[in-house]
């Protein structure tokens, strides 16, 4: 049996004029991720990652904490959806980023704001009702994702190991899948994922399954000020 741990990234940068930058603390949560993982995956084989820089600077961390010498593979299939144009479609005012942190900001929460704006935006994608609105509709985005899946397992062959780094959406994306839930209700998945948050795929003869789901037993208890979401 062979095992695929789909690794969200740590956090980014919310807020910032640049969100592809992880902060000091998303470096942090890469460290530790790799020190538990080495306590616990005897063994990798491979190593994969998105081509966004939160996705490389999370895999370098977390592999030199680990102990694994080799770079991840790149592919742009593990990439996260375009959340820009999602929400300039929803709401074109909002193309302008400082506009929309000033706006939302006046609320005295901007990250419930924006979480609230953002979960309506996905919906619009996610309803199928837009699809020419967008440069990757959401049945084109699960597609490209689940397509990485299967090249990675392919890739790696029988029986082995590998860290994938990635963001919320493509790990929905194969969740949803792999669980059979309806497009309505894949992003519940997104809402709840943590940063450097775990998700194992499981794969053999019979096929693939998931088997954790946003495990992040690594930040509870002493290192609970590590558990992000953005």
């Amino acid at each position: 049996m062979g095992a695929i741990y789909l690794i969200r990234h740590g956090q980014a940068s919310f807020g910032k004029s640049d969100y592809d930058e992880l902060s000091e603390m998303g470096i942090e949560q890469s460290r530790a991720l790799g020190e538990a993982l080495r306590a616990r995956v005897p063994q990798v084989d491979a190593a994969f990652s998105g081509t966004q820089r939160r996705h490389r600077q999370t895999a370098d961390a977390c592999l030199s904490a680990y102990g694994f010498a080799e770079a991840a593979q790149e592919t742009a299939d593990l990439n996260e959806y375009d959340a820009d144009e999602i929400v300039a479609r929803y709401e074109p005012r909002y193309a302008d980023r400082q506009t929309m942190f000033a706006e939302l900001s006046k609320t005295g929460n901007l990250r419930r704001a924006f979480q609230e704006m953002f979960a309506q935006a996905v919906a619009r994608w996610v309803s199928g009702q837009h699809d020419a609105d967008y440069t990757e509709p959401w049945p084109i985005f699960r597609e490209r994702c689940v397509r990485a899946l299967e090249d990675m397992v392919r890739s790696l062959g029988p029986s082995k190991t590998a860290f994938v780094f990635t963001s919320g959406g493509p790990i929905s994306a194969v969740s949803q899948m792999l669980l059979r839930i309806p497009d309505a209700h894949a992003f519940q998945i997104n809402w709840t994922l943590v940063n450097c948050g775990v998700t194992k795929v499981i794969y053999g003869e019979r096929g693939k399954h998931l088997l954790t789901l946003n495990e992040h037993g690594h930040f509870e208890g002493e290192r609970k000020d590590f558990i992000t979401y953005r």
